[in-house]
């Protein structure tokens, strides 16, 4: 399902690290995030509610973009 925040998700699962991509362009890197979150989120039907509820405040990040 679009979202209309997260435009792409990337994950790596050698570094088990996601990569959002939000519609206005921001790019940021969630570390430690496991495969199960990841898979959750993309299998969500509001990645953004998914995003804000359960990865913003539990993984650290890096602003990319």
């Amino acid at each position: 399902m679009p979202s209309s925040v997260v435009d792409n998700m990337i994950y790596d699962a050698a570094s088990a690290t996601l990569r959002v991509v939000f519609v206005s362009g921001a790019v940021y890197d969630y570390k430690k995030v496991p495969p199960g979150i990841y898979q959750a989120m993309k299998n969500s039907g509001s990645k953004g509610t998914y995003l804000n509820k359960y990865i913003k405040r539990n993984y650290s990040f890096k602003k990319i973009k």
